[in-house]
């Protein structure tokens, strides 16, 4: 009897009829056809109505497991004997009825014996339980034969231990009793109209195991004890010791700590310091991420468990992204395809229904069965971003290559770049396939650098837009997806919307067959971007000027080394490349390894007494730098250097920099008559400010320089020749503009803030320091010649706090006072 609907296994059998939900390696129902193998029962009827195409696709007509299957199918519920009913036709000799959503281990064959022996029309199988409230019981006489039956009685009426199990031996008379279509219940129903008739009714006690896995709680349990080992069924896989079974092509990392009993399925990887505590079941293709903790949890198939992050008690169900630091609790109960995010807690018994969102940071109390918890959105502030090949998968970047394409005019051309790394090639060619679906065009690019690509979009002729996939420079999992407008800029929100409502809506855009897009290669893209980039570098200006020519560039492994060495060939610099091999396993550093690189750069650019040492990231897009001496140059001092030059170049000038850098830009701009144009702290707004009129540089002080007469978009390759060009013109190295500079003094820091909370401490800041604040970007609030900043992150639950003052003791008081401020208005 298959036909179960598994209320209350709920989550997890919204997605799945009850009889599939899997104990350890395989559906329930799979270990009791393999019972019933193994006691040469091989002619099998499925009774179904839940979900039955499932269950019809997952055994077929059984003869891969070496049994024969056949299905009756119930259009409306006939109970527990009407839906065996429908099988008359098959049943013409004694057979067994047998759930097909519990679990157990009884001997059959002596059941059988039992029966014939005693020469029964119907045996029912009983076993003996600590608890029979939730059961039906059976009173049977000292001869075995069936007295009474007493459905799920209260303490007061019970009256014995021995439960009806479900299991029963029958003989085909029994079907007299019933008229086919009508809904029939074995216990309620048949068997006491069989007691009045006087019919042979016994009950066989057995021995062993049996579980109905009715329940959550029960399904735990049932997963518990088939690996500590309580029943006779044989566990999957290959013992390896300490009561770990593990299935084929299992990845355990050396110093992972696992305690038994465990189950791991193929393809299973555990990686580095995770710990997993048994009892615990972890399906095929999980991956299990550094400093993991699972303990006795039950994770299915094709799930991914952040790094540490930890599950406590519960069951995630198949398809899951568990995001960094989240942590699960007793009791949770995660449905299929959903998400959590990072650092997010889910409270203990709260149920996620399937397909839900939980974002970054939040705090789950109740259970979330009906919408999504969160922002349903695919953009975060660099682009759509996620793990590859659990976030961002191939099918994921073909759907979104198709949605971005159905919000642009059929025709369209849109550029399609990438990073020369494996994992960006992949899903930038699912993205290929997606657009030209949509009916648009695209001229690929290749890999170039990030810049490159922006200059190609901003400067082809019918191009719409483009779109960039790179390895995220702060994550070697993760894939960046970035998104340009025919500009070349970052797109903005309206745009990001468009696409999110098509790609969940699922509303693509399907061209006929002689519509649809072109694929071809852009045609000399590095050759145009090289032609105007020495258009607008002063070459000719550097005749005469000596000094300033030697330079260390360190490359970071990245494609800008195959495109700036030529350039500044024809800018007669004297050029010592460092990392200038294209290897895409050093394109992610550490921080730590990156650290390394800036010191080791400050060694070599000293020791050759060169006039800059530069690292450009392997993106290409920022910059960062050491003097002649050897000494890194902090990045909101190597913007304010690079300020200073340009007001001394072109007096009068605009330079926008975000409302978190120092003053110190506005004291440079009033020595040259020059202009500070404070922006919002993202890409965008530094984008968006470098087009307007007037404005000569955008920097946003950590490494980011947008020059808009070549174009507006941050470019560390043309940074790094204009720091050159303006260094030789005005005759001094980097080490003596940056000694030149006013000083300042700026602390941060972050404060932690639930997700539920943030948009109150907003408000009330913003009403409490209403006439004293700027509002471009978070609260800024001004304290004569100093200033506070009070900034929400956009992407996680925590505000960055800036103070700048005479000193930076000062300036850590006021960061110290108004981080306070936010956790106080927090309770």
């Amino acid at each position: 009897m298959a036909g179960g609907e598994g209320s209350r296994l709920r989550p997890l059998t919204l997605g799945r009829p009850k009889p599939m939900v899997p104990v350890v390696n395989q559906p329930v129902m799979a270990h009791i056809i393999d019972l019933l193998k193994k006691h040469g029962i091989t002619e099998i009827i499925l009774t179904l109505q839940y979900r039955a195409e499932d269950i019809q696709d997952h055994f077929g007509d059984g003869h891969n497991i070496g049994v024969n299957i056949r299905y009756t199918i119930e259009e409306t519920p006939l109970g527990t004997a009407g839906s065996v009913k429908l099988a008359e036709e098959f049943l013409d000799e004694p057979f067994i009825v047998i759930s097909g959503d519990a679990l157990t281990d009884f001997d059959l064959t002596a059941l059988m014996n039992y029966h014939q022996e005693m020469g029964a029309m119907a045996t029912l199988t009983l076993t003996r339980v600590a608890n029979p409230l939730e059961y039906g019981l059976v009173i049977i006489g000292e001869d075995g034969r069936v007295r009474q039956f007493q459905e799920k009685p209260s303490w007061g009426e019970v009256f014995s231990d021995t439960v009806n199990t479900g299991i029963y031996l029958l003989d085909p008379k029994i079907f007299q009793y019933m008229e086919k279509g009508q809904p029939y219940d074995w216990s309620q129903n048949i068997f006491p109209r069989m007691l009045e008739k006087g019919d042979l009714i016994y009950g066989y006690v057995a021995e062993g195991y049996w579980s109905d896995v009715g329940s959550l709680t029960d399904y735990m349990r049932a997963n518990a004890d088939m690996l500590e080992q309580r029943m006779h069924i044989e566990l999957p896989g290959k013992h390896i010791g300490g009561r770990i079974w593990i299935d084929e092509d299992v990845e355990i990392a050396p110093d992972a700590q696992l305690y038994g009993p465990i189950y791991l399925g193929p393809g299973v990887k555990v990686k580095g310091g995770a710990i997993i505590r048994g009892p615990s079941v972890i399906r095929d293709f999980t991956i299990v991420d550094n400093r993991a903790t699972i303990d006795r949890s039950i994770v299915w198939r094709n799930s991914y468990i952040g790094e540490r992050a930890e599950l406590r008690g519960c069951i995630v169900g198949r398809q899951c992204n568990i995001k960094g630091r989240s942590m699960l609790f007793e009791g949770v109960v995660l449905g299929d395809n959903s998400i959590v995010g990072e650092s997010a807690v889910i409270a203990p018994n709260v149920k996620i229904w399937p397909s839900k969102e939980i974002e970054r940071g939040a705090m789950v109390n109740s259970s979330i069965i009906w919408g999504s918890q969160g922002r349903r959105v695919l953009f975060g502030r660099y682009g759509v971003t996620g793990l590859v090949n659990v976030d961002i998968t191939p099918e994921f970047a073909a759907k979104l290559g198709a949605a971005y394409g159905a919000i642009l005019p059929k025709g369209s051309s849109v550029t399609v770049n990438r990073e020369p790394h494996h994992t960006p090639r992949m899903i930038k060619r699912a993205i290929l396939s997606g657009l030209p679906s949509a009916g648009v065009n695209v001229s690929d690019l290749r890999n170039l650098p990030i810049p490159v690509a922006r200059f190609n979009t901003r400067n082809s002729e019918n191009v719409s837009g483009g779109i960039h996939v790179r390895l995220s420079p702060y994550d070697n999992r993760t894939i960046d997806i970035r998104f340009f407008d025919k500009r070349g800029l970052d797109i903005d929100k309206n745009t990001e919307r468009k696409i999110e409502n098509v790609f969940f809506r699922e509303d693509f855009r399907r061209v006929y067959l002689d519509e649809i897009g072109r694929i071809d290669y852009a045609p000399n893209p590095v050759e145009k971007y090289t032609q105007d980039f020495l258009r607008r570098v002063d070459v000719s200006g550097l005749e005469g000027h000596d000094r300033g020519r030697r330079v260390v560039i360190d490359y970071s492994s990245g494609n800008t080394s195959e495109i700036l060495p030529s350039i500044l060939d024809k800018m007669n610099c004297d050029v010592v490349a460092l990392n200038a091999g294209l290897d895409e396993a050093k394109l992610f550093r550490t921080q730590e390894q990156t650290q390394e690189n800036m010191k080791r750069l400050g060694v070599i650019t000293q020791t050759l007494d060169a006039d800059l040492g530069v690292r450009i990231d392997s993106s290409g897009e920022k910059l960062y730098a050491v003097d002649n001496r050897g000494h890194q140059i902090h990045p909101m001092q190597l913007a304010a250097a690079v300020a200073l030059m340009m007001f001394k170049a072109q007096e009068g000038g605009i330079v926008a920099v975000p409302v978190n850098a120092p003053s110190i830009f506005e004291r440079i701009a009033g020595q040259f008559g020059g202009e500070i144009q404070r922006t919002r702290v993202s890409t965008y707004a530094q984008m968006q400010a470098a087009s307007r009129s007037g404005v000569i540089m955008a920097t946003d002080g950590e490494g980011g320089f947008i020059f808009p007469n070549f174009h507006p978009g941050m470019d560390a390759m043309f940074a790094a020749a204009k720091i050159l060009e303006l260094t030789i013109k005005q005759g001094q190295r980097i080490s003596e503009v940056v000694n030149s500079l006013p000083g300042y003094a700026l602390v941060r820091t972050k404060v932690a803030c639930r997700w539920e909370d943030k948009g109150r401490v907003m408000r009330v800041l913003n009403e409490q320091y209403k006439n004293g604040a700027q509002q471009i970007d978070g609260v800024r609030i001004a304290l004569g010649e100093e200033w506070v900043l009070i900034l929400p992150d956009p992407d996680r639950p925590l505000f960055h706090i800036f103070a700048e003052s005479q000193s930076s003791d000062q300036a850590q008081i006021l960061v110290d006072k108004y981080a306070g401020l936010v956790t106080g208005l927090q309770q």
